[in-house]
């Protein structure tokens, strides 16, 4: 690619799984491919949302396969590679760069906590031995560890580490961030509720849970935002709180995956640990599509 730098709303992309639990083939085109539709940026498969975590290395880079044939080009394919073994890191950026993935996202090592400085090690060594832009991903709330922004602007200097998806949740860290930051280097939201408060920071888009079900509605917030037009953004963005809330009333993609089933996308099949939707829950996810738009 000429051009890295990553910028506006890209999906994280959930993975339509069959009755049986293997890898909807046909589904995932159909949803690459109304993603596109809908003018999506980018797309992100294989990582959290997408249940990266429960599939065989053949099974995530048959989907990052899928995903690339499917775009034929017309937008940057950000493969899930992370693991918080570095070896294992490294392996799996390279089948994702063999599958056709344009950029690599790469999660802060999980459980095992390193310091600040393993940190920088861990991605400094996937950046020297991998060669694709990395979106460094910041999620304390499932690694158990926080990337500090010097931490983060430490690494936007390695010419292949081109942005972080933010959902550390603290806006003061991401306007570190954003006012550190070297030319080129974008900062993403990974938290859809906190998209606009970052637009208004002078950030640069979003990787979107919420936009597996409403990509195009996302997809305007963030161009809105991007262009100034916040009176704009904010309607849109009011609209779509309820379903922000609802997406994560159980833990990701639970409740994602329960809407595309509503919206007749996909079948509602997770892999264990994950399960279906509480029907307690299923008033509230129903409430806010409908305000949404989409559900009748």
């Amino acid at each position: 690619m000429t051009d890295s730098r990553l910028a506006g709303c890209g999906t994280a992309l959930a993975t339509p799984f069959t009755a049986h639990g293997q890898i909807d083939e046909r589904a995932l085109r159909g949803f690459v491919d109304w993603q596109l539709d809908e003018g999506i940026d980018f797309l992100v498969p294989c990582g959290s949302t997408g249940e990266a975590a429960t599939m065989t290395l053949a099974e995530h880079r048959r989907v990052v396969e899928i995903t690339v044939e499917q775009v034929r080009g017309r937008v940057p394919v950000v493969a899930g590679a992370g693991s918080n073994d570095t070896v294992k890191a490294i392996e799996i950026s390279r089948l994702m760069r063999e599958a056709g993935a344009t950029h690599l996202l790469h999660v802060s090592p999980m459980y095992n906590k390193p310091p600040q400085r393993g940190i920088r090690a861990h991605f400094t060594a996937i950046a020297d031995a991998v060669e694709l832009p990395i979106v460094v991903y910041n999620v304390p709330g499932r690694t158990g560890s926080n990337i500090e922004a010097s931490t983060t602007l430490d690494l936007a200097a390695h010419p292949r580490i081109v942005s972080v998806k933010e959902a550390s949740g603290s806006l003061s860290q991401i306007a570190d961030c954003i006012r550190g930051r070297p030319d080129g280097f974008t900062i993403l939201s990974g938290d859809d509720e906190l998209t606009l408060p970052i637009l208004a920071l002078g950030g640069d888009g979003l990787i979107s849970v919420i936009s597996n079900v409403v990509p195009r509605l996302m997809t305007q917030v963030v161009r809105l935002g991007r262009e100034n037009k916040f009176e704009e953004a904010r309607a849109l963005h009011m609209r779509l709180l309820p379903w922000m809330r609802a997406a994560f009333m159980e833990p990701n993609p639970i409740p994602v995956k329960a809407a595309l089933a509503m919206m007749d996308r996909f079948e509602n099949v997770l892999r264990l640990p994950l399960v279906p939707m509480s029907d307690t829950i299923a008033p509230a996810v129903q409430s806010a599509l409908r305000a949404a738009g989409a559900l009748a």
